[in-house]
Parts: C-alpha cells; sequence; structure tokens
C-alpha cells in the first residue's frame, strides 16, 4: 500500500501530517504502508487544494504509483468546506476508478491542532476553546511550540512536536473525532480487509 499525502502547503504541512497519518494507519493495522508527502508540485495554500484541475493534475502524475490518495487541509472555520471537499471526493472517484481511493479531509480548524492534541498541555487550556478556535496555530500552537522550547527548531517546531504527539496517537483521534476519526472511517472502509 502506497499512500499519498496531498497538503494544502507541504512545506510546514508535511512535518505534521507524515507522522500523524503514518501513526493512523499503523493504528488501523496498515503497518506496511508507504506514506508520502506530495511536494510537486507545490498547492500554495487551500485555494489551491481546493480546485480540481490541480487535483486531477497530481493525481494523473501519482496515479500509478499511489494506491490511496488524502487530500488534507485546514478547515479554518470554513463551514463550506466539507461540501467542496466531498465534491473532490466524488471527481477523484469517477477519474481514479476502482483501483485506487482518494479521500478528503478537513483538520479542525488547522492540522497544528493535531499536534496539540497528542500532548499534555498548560492547565489553563480547555480543549473546546482550542478546537473552536478558528486560528489556533498563532493562539495555541506556536505559544505551545515556544513553552516546549523547540520554536527554534525545524518548521517552527512542528517536526518535533508531531512525531512526539503521532506516539500518542490514541490521543489525537479521542479529541479530533470530527476529522482524524471521520478519515479513520473512510479509510477502513474503502480498503479491502
Amino acid at each position: 500500500m502506497r499512500v499519498l499525502i496531498i497538503p494544502e502547503d507541504f512545506r510546514k504541512d508535511q512535518y505534521i501530517l507524515k507522522p500523524i497519518i503514518t501513526a493512523m494507519l499503523k493504528y488501523l493495522d496498515m503497518n506496511r504502508a508507504k506514506v508520502i508527502v506530495c511536494t510537486d508540485p507545490l498547492l500554495g495554500g487551500v485555494s489551491q487544494a481546493l480546485k480540481w484541475k490541480l487535483i486531477q493534475e497530481i493525481l494523473e502524475i501519482y496515479k500509478n504509483k499511489i494506491n490511496l490518495f488524502l487530500l488534507i487541509v485546514d478547515r479554518d472555520g470554513e463551514e463550506g468546506r466539507r461540501k467542496r471537499l466531498d465534491q473532490l471526493e466524488q471527481e477523484a472517484k469517477k477519474f481514479l476508478g476502482p483501483k485506487r481511493l482518494y479521500f478528503a479531509e478537513n483538520a479542525w480548524q488547522e492540522v497544528e491542532v493535531w499536534v496539540l492534541a497528542g500532548h499534555d498541555l498548560p492547565n489553563d487550556w480547555q480543549w473546546k476553546t482550542i478546537r473552536s478556535e478558528r486560528d489556533p496555530k498563532e493562539r495555541y500552537y506556536e505559544p505551545f511550540a515556544k513553552l516546549s522550547g523547540v520554536w527554534d527548531q525545524l518548521a517552527e517546531g512542528r517536526k518535533t512536536l508531531a512525531e512526539e504527539a503521532a506516539c500518542r496517537y490514541t490521543k489525537i483521534r479521542q479529541r479530533c473525532p470530527e476529522d482524524i476519526k471521520a478519515l479513520e472511517n473512510k479509510i477502513q472502509q474503502g480498503i479491502p480487509a
């Protein structure tokens, strides 16, 4: 099983998505899955990642090498984002046919929240507040990375903190059912036993 993660912008998101999606696949007993992050072409943000033409180009490039495509974008408080992702899933299903799978998910609100979900957070932070914050990267992730002493590391600490969080994947899935568990369910239902 070869899995391609398509982030809205790989430059920082790759350091979060690869370890967490790898941990997810291990949780789903897909230990032999090879996880790759799409770095070519670069999608320069969520608006680019939601364009079918660009997604189709990526699928065309990788369709003979990949079994499972995962588009992961930030929700950014946009309630209509799920509808657009559903449309992209339908287009991809038609384009790829039955032998390849494509699923799209929006992190609630940003992928940095998945990192926070796998950590013990300051006592005065409320998880419900973090989850509902439109800009959790600025309000919570950045202060947490600085507090953890990793802000000056690669991708502002994303690599270190995401790898640590991935080791506590069950905590992430408990705290993030709207996105992490939803993606798990899609993968489980789509992959033949």
